[in-house]
């Protein structure tokens, strides 16, 4: 079975090819983002980190705050599931999105909670930053 017919990691019960895998194919394709929404982006993003797709998360992460380098080389990082617990569009270009993401690191849970921004510019939508709570 490949890994496109797996779950995706986001949460949502559809395959991963379906739902987050589509963002990411289209981005190795394309190099365009195309998450037709904040929550969208927060979820495919999440699935990014899983899948250790460095050059997605900084392509849809924007300009003005993106780090040069992310460090996604943590050995026996486990990424155990997201819940979306809110998406507030603001207006047309504009959105927050209230999430939790569980991990472990070397035998110890990790969780953030974080309320991120995102923007939309020219259709495609980016993570601006995020509060933890």
């Amino acid at each position: 079975m490949s890994q496109e017919s797996f779950p995706c990691p986001c949460g949502l019960k559809q395959p991963y090819s379906a739902c987050c895998g589509r963002y990411h194919r289209q981005f190795a394709e394309t190099s365009t983002l195309g998450a037709p929404d904040a929550e969208a982006l927060m979820r495919s993003r999440y699935s990014a980190f899983v899948q250790n797709l460095p050059a997605y998360l900084l392509a849809s992460w924007h300009a003005s705050s993106r780090p040069a380098a992310l460090g996604l080389d943590q050995p026996g990082l486990r990424w155990l599931g997201l819940t979306v617990k809110k998406h507030l569009q603001q207006g047309a270009d504009h959105a927050t999105v209230e999430f939790v993401a569980r991990s472990k690191l070397g035998g110890r849970a990790e969780r953030q909670h974080e309320i991120s921004r995102f923007v939309r510019e020219k259709s495609a939508w980016y993570y601006l930053d995020g509060e933890r709570q």
